[in-house]
């Protein structure tokens, strides 16, 4: 069975696709950039991007009952390859040293919004 998860702490989806789905204790996040849900604008610079992205995933998390810990899996999409060491400071101060998740960030051409960094993160309930 699939639960949807929303929160209006989180920016709303943009498309036909939702926030977050809870599928047998799994949790698929989908892709979020650095829009600010309370002014609905987007952050700029690849450090306040990533604060504002990790703070969208978090409230997703939250609603769903769950943590950072929780987090088995982090897909990073970035605009420039130049900004990861920025951004992995940024996303490591996030996360518990003893559960990070498994990881992959990869260099694109173009994100949705022209933004700078796009995440997606799978979780489990424990």
């Amino acid at each position: 069975m699939k639960k949807l998860i929303s929160t209006p702490h989180a920016p709303a989806a943009i498309g036909p696709y939702s926030q977050a789905n809870l599928a047998n204790g799994i949790l698929y996040i989908s892709g979020q950039i650095p829009m600010n849900s309370e002014t609905g604008k987007l952050e700029e610079g690849i450090e306040k991007a990533t604060h504002q992205v990790m703070k969208n995933l978090e409230a997703i998390l939250t609603e769903a009952g769950m943590t950072f810990k929780n987090v088995v899996k982090a897909t990073i999409f970035l605009k420039n390859m130049d900004d990861f060491a920025a951004m992995n400071e940024i996303y490591a101060s996030y996360l518990d040293a003893e559960s990070f998740p498994a990881r992959e960030t990869v260099q694109v051409s173009c994100l949705p919004k022209n933004v700078d960094i796009e995440i997606s993160m799978i979780a489990h309930q424990f």
